[in-house]
C-alpha cells in the first residue's frame, strides 16, 4: 500500500513468549485516490482480543475490519462521527458472530484507533490498549483505560504508580462486543499537531512490561521501523506474557 509523504509509519505484532496464539490485530489504511485522502487522511487501529484464543482472534479481526471498512465508506459527517460510526458497528457485528457461535459467548476486543487528517487528530478509544502522544521531552497518553484498575485511580483509591503494578490491571470494564450500550472515549476536539510529533498505538502485551518514559525514550531516538522492533524486544526480554503490537507514526 502507497504511504503518502508527510508521516513516517511502522508496525509490528508478536506472539510474545508465553502465548499460543496472537489475538492482537493492526492496520494502517490511506484512501488510493488523492481526492479521498484530502478528505479521509490516515487511519491507524490496534485491536487486543478477548474470549479464548478463537473468540479473541475473530473479536479483533471482525473490530479492525468493520472500523476500517466504515470509515472508508461512509460520506457523510466528519472523521471523528465516522469514526464512531466505525466502533458502533463493530460493536454491533461482534455481538452476532458470538450469538451465530454460542461456543464463542463472551468474545470482545480493545480497540484504539486514529485518524490523522493533515496535522489534525481524531481518534477513538475502548478497552485498555493506548495510545500516546510524544513531543519534544514529554510523552502523553491520550486514552485512558477501561479497566478495574483504571477506575481504582480515577476514584483516587490507588496512586498511578500502583495502578502499573497492580494484580488486576488487566480486568477490562468495557470492551467491543461486550454489554449492551458502548460509548468509545472520543476528542471534544481535533488535536492539533506540529511536525515532529510522534504518535504511538500499542497493546497492554507493550505498556504493560514498559514504562511511558521508556517507550518515549526508544521512539524518540530511533526511526519508526527500528522502534517498534526495540520496544517489542525490550517486551520480550522482560518475559513477553502477553501478544504484543506497536504502530508507531511520526510527523514530518
Amino acid at each position: 500500500m502507497r504511504i503518502r509523504d508527510g508521516v513516517e509509519v511502522a508496525g509490528i505484532t508478536d506472539l510474545g513468549c508465553q502465548r499460543q496464539n496472537n489475538e492482537d490485530r493492526y492496520s494502517y489504511w490511506e484512501p488510493a485516490a488523492d481526492q479521498d485522502f484530502e478528505r479521509k487522511g490516515r487511519l491507524a487501529i490496534v485491536a487486543d482480543g478477548m474470549g479464548g484464543h478463537e473468540g479473541g482472534q475473530e473479536a479483533s479481526r471482525i473490530a479492525v475490519e468493520t472500523i476500517e471498512a466504515v470509515y472508508a465508506e461512509k460520506v457523510d459527517g466528519d472523521p471523528q462521527s465516522q469514526l464512531d460510526a466505525g466502533f458502533r458497528e463493530a460493536h454491533v457485528r461482534i455481538q452476532r458472530y458470538a450469538t451465530e457461535h454460542p461456543e464463542l459467548h463472551g468474545m470482545g476486543t480493545t480497540a484504539t484507533a486514529l485518524v490523522l487528517l493533515g496535522k489534525h487528530l481524531c481518534f477513538a478509544h475502548i478497552g485498555d490498549s493506548r495510545l500516546y502522544l510524544v513531543q519534544a521531552d514529554k510523552i502523553s497518553r491520550l486514552t485512558h483505560d477501561h479497566s478495574y484498575v483504571g477506575r481504582l485511580l480515577e476514584n483516587g483509591m490507588i496512586t498511578a504508580e500502583e495502578a502499573e503494578i497492580h494484580p488486576q490491571r488487566h480486568i477490562l470494564t468495557a470492551a467491543l462486543g461486550t454489554g449492551p450500550e458502548l460509548s468509545p472515549d472520543v476528542p471534544e476536539s481535533p488535536l492539533l499537531l506540529a511536525s515532529g510529533d510522534i504518535l504511538v498505538l500499542c497493546t497492554d502485551g507493550l505498556w504493560g512490561q514498559l514504562t511511558d518514559q521508556e517507550i518515549q525514550q526508544i521512539v524518540r531516538e530511533k526511526a519508526p521501523r527500528e522502534a517498534c522492533q526495540a520496544l517489542v524486544d525490550l517486551a520480550k526480554e522482560r518475559g513477553g506474557p502477553d501478544n504484543i503490537t506497536v504502530q508507531v507514526l511520526r510527523l514530518n
